[in-house]
């Protein structure tokens, strides 16, 4: 083995230590580019410095260039930054960390102004000089700037330190890239969170105002119960003043013109009778006060608006009660608005005509509609009734027993049906049925 060492030839030995140290800069460049990598997380500024940097590190080089052409990758940054021997950084613009450039060498300057503008054509491959390099920064095929870098007289270029520098432009370009994504995304999701505000926001807005829709639905409601209560108090004490009341004044009248011609024995039996009617109008006056200043006794639901027009319309020999059958909700307006009026005339007639000494009103939520029904005992005839009321709708029955027509009629204008039977308690039942979900004017 001895021998064999003395028989190599003296140039073998510098050629290998030659290889030797340049493999030692390329590791040394490895390691350069690997913790220029790493910087990748930090930000496409920090990344471009590092790029700079390891470029200036591995040639020793006194000046390092690195910028993008203007109109190319125009939404990533920095576009451009130079670095001088001891690391300090230079930008004009778009750098946090650079200083101001002052006494840059013109060679550095006229690279920059020549990549800016796009004067790329003798740069678009590597320029190796004896004390300089440059290597295009290239994505897809297409030049988008450059790479320079200036080293002492006392240095030299290698062709490995070319293959260095474009291994560190592409890392730089790709960092460029992924920083404009990155902002995009960022951008992106700024959008979104702003959206989903808005949207939260829209979403309490609507709910806001549908609270204060229901809120409105029923005040109106109430106001609409409140109206068919007034309506039906206005109606009993034009009808008290107009009929009862007036009649009972004739019968006043009469007694008294009987009790002047009258023997006196009569006399004194008129007389009497003339002074309970005079105490029959006087109640009748203070029933008709009563209904015309009385208040109602609040916007109640459904079931106690029923309640009170029984209290109104009947007179103290008549009972009557009201049941519920059914989950109650709420209903539309003018479905509220047409069994009151529907129920507060059925009432009525029990009350004036039908001698009736028990009533009942029973309100059924269905599934799809509601029904209504009133019952009594009294001595009315459903057949009589129908016949009524057929008449009524066809012509004139010179202002009489339309009320049996309109609860028809309020019935059918919300698709509802309207019957008059024998009840079981053995006068008249009036049903009344209405969909819930309007379906329009049977025939």
């Amino acid at each position: 083995m001895l021998v064999g060492l003395r028989s190599v030839k003296g140039t073998h030995y510098a050629q290998f230590r030659g290889v030797e140290q340049r493999l030692t800069r390329v590791v040394g460049a490895l390691e350069r580019i690997s913790r220029a990598l790493v910087q990748t997380a930090e930000g496409p500024e920090a990344l471009v410095i590092a790029v700079v940097d390891a470029a200036r590190e591995h040639l020793g080089a006194e000046w390092v260039l690195f910028a993008l052409s203007d109109g190319r990758l125009e939404r990533t940054g920095p576009r451009h930054l130079m670095m001088d021997s001891a690391g300090a950084v230079y930008a004009f613009e778009g750098v946090d960390s650079a200083i101001e450039p002052t006494g840059l060498p013109d060679e550095v300057l006229n690279r920059l102004n020549d990549i800016l503008r796009g004067q790329v054509a003798r740069l678009s491959r590597p320029v190796i000089d004896k004390h300089h390099v440059h290597v295009p920064v290239e994505l897809n095929g297409e030049v988008v700037g450059g790479l320079s870098a200036w080293v002492p007289h006392t240095h030299g270029i290698d062709p490995t330190d070319v293959v260095v520098l474009r291994i560190l432009a592409g890392q730089a370009t790709v960092a460029l890239l992924n920083a404009a994504l990155f902002d995009e995304s960022r951008a992106l999701l700024v959008q979104v969170e702003r959206a989903y505000e808005d949207s939260q926001r829209h979403a309490t807005h609507l709910a806001e105002r549908n609270y204060e829709l229901e809120r409105t639905q029923r005040e109106l409601s109430a106001a609409m119960r409140q109206e068919v209560l007034n309506t039906e108090r206005a109606r009993i004490a034009r009808e008290l003043h107009d009929s009862v009341a007036q009649s009972v004044l004739s019968a006043g009248v009469q007694i008294e013109v009987c009790r002047i011609d009258a023997d006196p024995a009569t006399a004194q039996r008129l007389e009497v009778a003339g002074k309970l009617t005079k105490d029959a109008v006087e109640q009748v006056r203070s029933v008709i006060y009563t209904l015309n200043h009385t208040p109602s006794a609040g916007a109640g639901d459904l079931t106690a608006i029923l309640e009170e027009l029984c209290s109104m319309h009947m007179p103290a020999d008549l009972s009557t009660d009201v049941r519920v059958i059914g989950k109650q909700r709420d209903l539309s307006h003018e479905l509220q608005h047409a069994i009151l009026r529907i129920a507060g005339e059925a009432l009525f007639n029990t009350a004036i005509h039908a001698r009736a000494t028990h009533a009942k009103v029973a309100l059924t939520y269905g599934e799809d509609d509601v029904r209504l029904t009133v019952d009594d005992d009294g001595a009315g005839d459903p057949d009589h009734m129908r016949r009524v009321m057929r008449a009524a709708t066809v012509g004139d029955l010179s202002g009489r027993h339309h009320g049996l027509a309109n609860m028809r009629s309020r019935a059918m204008e919300l698709g509802g049906d309207f019957r008059i039977r024998r009840s079981r308690l053995g006068g008249v039942r009036v049903v009344v049925e209405i969909p819930t979900e309007h379906k329009g004017t049977m025939s």
